[in-house]
């Protein structure tokens, strides 16, 4: 009896064996269920990534919250500029003591810009793009706007700004000057910031100007000899720190804190977004790559 009941347990462990081992074989053990993604935690009041060829959203943080834009309303100044019927890139705009005094009394990030130069509206976006330049904007503004006077035509030129957001059906965005530097109703959202720049990097202009890393200007100065501006390095460290990174532009003030609007294209997939409000320019960055890995991933 002793040797029986032996045998049976015996047999009995060789059968699970066999089980266990054709489960194995054919699959049917499922692995462990791979880890959940962590939605990342950001420094930033606000961000929102979305998938740029198909818009769905792909992280939110208080997406639809207006804030201060900064620097990263110039987005919208170039949109318009390259947006003007018959556009000619290199057509020539003479820099005025305006745009320059507009930088001093205003202590504002500068193209260093030189009064009486001849510089090309293609010129000036890269100028209004790398550096930040707000006297690169200043003259943008004046030289699309309408009017008689310097102040009506970037009265003019603000305008087209707003026509421009409401026309993307943007209800959270308004802009009041063509810069960023806001005169207390200069504002929008992660959202829609994400869907300005996803319109505007449709254009190829934009889209050169938004991921070159650095550029110098050739320019013709009052006297008719040329100039050779000092480089033009771009603001948006992503460039170099981040590979795919496409664009697209960096933003910063005493209420703005510290912006980034940014893009990058991994196997064929694009993703773009904004932070506003990061805590430093070493925030905004960390906060741009920790949201597009996520997005990367998901």
């Amino acid at each position: 009896m002793i040797t029986g009941i032996k045998g049976t347990r015996v047999r009995r462990a060789a059968a699970v064996v066999v089980t266990t081992g054709a489960m194995i074989a054919t699959g049917a053990l499922s692995a462990a269920p791979a880890q959940a993604l962590t939605t990342p935690t950001i420094a930033a009041k606000g961000g929102y990534v979305m998938n740029n060829g198909t818009g769905t959203s792909l992280y939110t943080k208080k997406a639809d919250t207006r804030l201060s834009t900064g620097s990263t309303t110039k987005i919208m100044t170039a949109k318009v500029v390259l947006a003007q019927p018959n556009l000619n890139l290199d057509a020539k705009v003479t820099i005025q003591k305006a745009y320059s005094d507009y930088i001093v009394a205003n202590t504002a990030s500068s193209a260093h810009l030189i009064v009486g130069d001849k510089v090309t509206v293609r010129q000036l976006l890269f100028g209004l793009m790398l550096p930040s330049g707000c006297d690169a904007a200043y003259a943008l503004a004046d030289k699309f706007g309408t009017g008689t006077t310097r102040a009506a035509r970037v009265k003019s030129f603000i305008g087209k700004m707003n026509t421009s957001a409401k026309s993307l059906g943007l209800t959270n965005t308004h802009f009041d000057s063509f810069d960023g530097i806001g005169n207390g109703s200069n504002y929008s959202t992660p959202r829609d910031l994400t869907k300005i720049a996803s319109s505007a990097m449709k254009n190829s202009t934009f889209k050169t100007v938004v991921k070159t890393k650095s550029y110098t200007a050739k320019t013709i100065t009052k006297t008719g000899s040329t100039r050779t501006m000092g480089k033009w390095t771009n603001t948006n460290g992503l460039l170099s720190s981040y590979s795919g990174t496409i664009g697209v532009k960096t933003g910063s003030g005493a209420e703005a804190k510290y912006c980034l609007v940014f893009a990058a294209t991994r196997n064929g997939k694009t993703v773009i977004g904004t932070v506003l409000a990061s805590t430093s320019i070493t925030a905004r960055e960390s906060d741009a790559k920790k949201l597009m890995n996520y997005a990367f991933a998901k």
